[in-house]
């Protein structure tokens, strides 16, 4: 496994963020148990999960097969119910005393709503660290200003910032491209992604004119069917183009969005030891340049900006300005 820096804090995590979501739901607490240890095998050490997961059973399930792990593992979780102080400072308390442990690494808001209080937020995300209950805060499924405004708030008052932000990233999904990986990649924020399979879509098992598999989310879910509606061409083309190349189609996928600079991992959920141990061989094959571009042309999805210029020789010529990684110098 490899590892990568968290922000900018020194902190070393595993480049594959192991998801939990299924935990106590379509996975037993016995299959858990033995994902997390094969996990922690492979020197994975980042674990996400949220209160939310199951209610509650998730952070608990995790509570039992983290004991004699628990030293080994970079471990975050979401604030649960609101996002005002009470619920800030209540919802760490519950998580840890579901997961029997006395602190997490990273202590994430769950979603933007309106009507929130960034100040109130920042000051009891303070507290939280302050208290010793988690050693780092940040956010899932910001924009960038609102990370930014956040952070303004943070540092006029001494307060931590925003250190990660977690969205759904896969080569279908690509507006946080635009602002958000570029403001990650200024200013030091770890960027976790989750959704690169696409809710399975890219896993070989949907084909373009097919019946839909049984027994999958396919049949129910009406973003796969729109998707593969819209893409079902391109999905065909994809999965060619992983057997050329000796990989799954899985691994291609997740290959894909680890190739971007700003990513720094995606978080792989699993049900079953069997899919774990195939979500590894993304984490061992690396696009180059030129894949990732054929890779990307196979489907049409690169959000347009505005002010799209090019014209060759003129100085002041910025091409995807609000994609571009490199504006900024060391």
């Amino acid at each position: 496994m490899k590892y990568t820096e968290f922000a900018s804090t020194g902190e070393k995590v595993s480049e594959l963020c192991l998801g939990t979501m299924m935990f106590g739901g379509r996975c037993s607490e016995a299959e858990a148990d033995r994902i997390l240890g094969s996990a922690v095998d492979h020197g994975v050490n980042w674990i996400d999960t949220a209160a939310m997961y199951g209610d509650g059973l998730t952070e608990e399930i995790l509570g039992r097969i983290m004991k004699g792990r628990r030293d080994k593992l970079f471990l975050t979780t979401k604030v649960h119910k609101g996002v005002d102080r009470a619920s800030i400072v209540s919802s760490i308390d519950e998580s840890l005393a579901r997961m029997q442990t006395d602190y997490v690494d990273l202590y994430l808001i769950h979603w933007p709503v309106e009507g929130m209080k960034p100040a109130e937020i920042m000051e009891a995300l303070n507290t939280v660290v302050e208290s010793g209950k988690a050693r780092y805060v940040g956010c899932c499924n910001y924009p960038a200003w609102l990370v930014a405004h956040h952070n303004a708030i943070a540092a006029a008052n001494g307060w931590p910032r925003l250190l990660n932000n977690q969205i759904a990233y896969n080569i279908i999904e690509r507006g946080v491209e635009l602002e958000i990986f570029p403001q990650a990649v200024a200013e030091k924020i770890a960027i976790t992604t989750y959704r690169s399979l696409i809710q399975g879509l890219l896993t070989g098992k949907y084909r373009w004119g097919q019946p839909l598999p049984e027994n999958t989310r396919g049949q129910t879910s009406p973003h796969i069917i729109t998707w593969l509606t819209q893409y079902g061409q391109s999905v065909d083309r994809f999965i060619a183009f992983a057997e050329a190349r000796g990989i799954t189609p899985t691994t291609l996928a997740v290959a894909w969005v680890r190739h971007n600079a700003a990513v720094t991992a995606p978080i792989i959920g699993v049900s079953s030891l069997p899919q774990f141990e195939e979500s590894l061989e993304a984490f061992d094959y690396d696009l180059s340049d030129e894949d990732y571009a054929e890779v990307t042309f196979l489907f049409d999805t690169e959000v347009r900006e505005e002010g799209y210029n090019r014209f060759p020789g003129t100085k002041y010529n910025f091409p995807r300005l609000r994609r571009n990684l490199n504006l900024l110098g060391e």
